[in-house]
């Protein structure tokens, strides 16, 4: 089964994408299942995990309706206000539904990344690590530092870390991002999608060379049980088409993988680590 572990659907007209202004170019516009269903079909994905986009509960709500109506939406990673004193209630409403497979943590648009070191909030993943619920978590490289604490205060956290954590490719860096990832790789549930990469290189003038030590070294680290394929679609339209993103990462895969392996990348992993 192929699976597409990270898309996102949006409609401009529930106002609650404050991101999205019409500075965003391509991705000021709405993104249904429509758009993407011809992709889907093309590269043979069976179905894909919807993350959020919005830090409301609104949202959340809106994604796990269109998954009702949308066969391919096999999974929904909503989003839970761990400021809330009621986020339990939340969190249990949202998983009624057979959908619901986890929730973000947004770190990336934090003031300051260290709100998550807050203790009701780590009190609050330490509740959801007892219950092994999948936790995405977003973030940008320079940020690494405090999701390296943030595992060491909850070390049964269930997570997985998007867009391998949104190294600087474009500048091509590799440390301490390298060192980072080292470290949030020792503990071993935590998983990492190989997503979010084209946008975070060169938009117009990105080679398949770029990604190479990127991407070899979170195989060295997770290994082929713990990385998942995202699209980041249709983010991922800044910089390359949908079909372009899996032919990258079919072309950075090493090649002495074995078709397992590469199950394992392309949707095994995402069944597991979402439990679908």
């Amino acid at each position: 089964m192929r699976i597409d572990a990270h898309q996102h659907y949006w409609k401009l007209a529930r106002g609650d994408y404050g991101w999205l202004t019409p500075d965003s170019g391509v991705l000021y516009r709405d993104y249904l299942p429509a758009d993407l269903l011809p992709r889907l079909r093309e590269q043979q994905m069976d179905g894909t995990i919807v993350v959020q986009a919005a830090a409301t509960h609104e949202e959340t709500a809106y994604m796990l309706e269109l998954s009702d109506a949308e066969e391919s939406i096999i999974g929904v990673v909503g989003w839970l206000d761990l400021h809330d004193p009621d986020y339990r209630g939340h969190y249990e409403q949202f998983s009624s539904h057979p959908k619901f497979v986890g929730f973000r943590v947004m770190i990336q648009e934090m003031t300051d990344a260290r709100e998550v070191l807050q203790p009701h909030v780590t009190e609050a993943l330490t509740y959801f690590a007892g219950l092994d619920v999948p936790v995405d978590l977003l973030m940008r490289s320079d940020q690494l530092d405090v999701v390296v604490q943030l595992l060491e205060q909850v070390p049964g956290l269930r997570a997985v870390i998007d867009h391998i954590a949104k190294p600087q490719i474009a500048a091509g860096t590799l440390e301490p991002w390298m060192t980072q990832m080292a470290k949030i790789a020792s503990h071993p549930n935590v998983y990492c999608k190989l997503s979010g990469m084209v946008t975070e290189a060169d938009h117009d003038s990105w080679q398949a060379a770029d990604f190479i030590p990127y991407v070899r070294h979170v195989i060295h680290l997770f290994g082929a049980k713990r990385l998942l394929f995202g699209s980041d679609w249709p983010v991922c339209l800044l910089a390359a088409e949908y079909s372009e993103v899996v032919a990258l990462l079919d072309q950075l895969l090493p090649a002495s993988w074995t078709a397992e392996e590469k199950a394992a990348v392309y949707g095994l992993n995402a069944k597991t680590f979402y439990k679908l």
